[in-house]
């Protein structure tokens, strides 16, 4: 895997497909363009290209500054930071607040050995009547 798809997508001069669909800083369309002229574009407006679409013919460009890039990774790795990573397990434990002790113990015990096993738990505790 590439180290641009790490990121996010790649950024700057080189660009490996010739025709480019283009997106400026906006986020209006400006159609399909020869990577010569989206080249001169970014030049023109000091703005950098960025990868958005690559599974897409012909591949989807936008026009970005730097800030705006910034942001963006920003925004992705909140999502990746919010999503689960797979083979990782959520358990979930809910109880009343007018638990028995003993009932309390017993489920204490049980969230120690799910923690033991590297789960996630997440316990919620409903307001007793």
């Amino acid at each position: 895997q590439q180290k641009s798809k790490a990121a996010f997508g790649s950024v700057g001069r080189r660009i490996p497909y010739r025709i480019l669909h283009v997106i400026n800083q906006d986020g209006e369309s400006l159609g399909n363009l020869h990577r010569a002229e989206a080249l001169k574009l970014m030049d023109q407006h000091g703005l950098k290209l960025v990868l958005l679409r690559e599974n897409v013919e012909p591949p989807v460009y936008r026009l970005m500054t730097g800030q705006q890039i910034h942001e963006e990774q920003l925004k992705r790795a909140e999502k990746k930071k919010a999503s689960p990573k797979p083979g990782m397990y959520v358990k979930e434990l809910s109880f009343s607040s007018a638990i028995a002790k003993n009932d309390l113990e017993t489920k204490t015990k049980q969230i120690a050995q799910w923690i033991e096993k590297k789960y996630h738990v997440k316990v919620t505790i409903r307001q007793a009547k």
